[in-house]
């Protein structure tokens, strides 16, 4: 799914790649992480396993990513269905520590079917890219331009 955001002048768009903890994709885990620019990690909040997941989402991800400062890529976590707040599972305390643990992560409550801070969240990402850009320069490499010349012909001889 890719999703425009303007932020001041510039036009941001993001393309999201929902791997569902499948693991169907990690034999092309690398194709769809390659010039990644930042990782969110999603988890419902009335599943307990799905919160213990994340750390393995997270390992797995700049493991296949393999970023130069892997504890210093950008990340972002979501707790899903926070319209069932009522059933959920996960202790906030829980939340916080792992937030804490890992470079004071941004958190987010959000629920997807009600579209509750999902915009909130969405920014965050965006300052934090662009962050990323300003600090580190270009965010995605840039591949030199391929230049092909015409094959020289060889003249033929004739045979006498």
């Amino acid at each position: 799914m890719t999703k425009s955001i303007q932020k001041g002048s510039d036009s941001i768009q993001l393309q999201l790649w929902d791997t569902a903890g499948a693991e169907k994709f990690n034999s092309v885990g690398q194709s769809f992480y390659r010039n990644s620019v930042l990782c969110i990690l999603v988890f419902d909040i009335t599943d307990v396993e799905s919160f213990k997941n994340v750390e393995t989402w997270r390992k797995e991800f700049l493991e296949k990513l393999n970023p130069p400062n892997p504890n210093e890529f950008p990340l972002i976590l979501i707790g899903n269905k926070c319209d069932m707040q009522n059933e959920m599972k996960v202790e906030n305390e829980a939340i916080q520590n792992y937030c804490k643990e890992h470079n004071d992560m941004p958190f987010y409550m959000c629920s997807a079917k009600d579209n509750i801070n999902l915009n909130e969240a969405f920014n965050k990402v965006v300052d934090m890219s662009l962050e990323k850009q300003k600090n580190e320069g270009d965010i995605m490499p840039q591949v030199p331009p391929l230049i092909i010349h015409p094959e020289l012909k060889k003249k033929k001889k004739c045979c006498k």
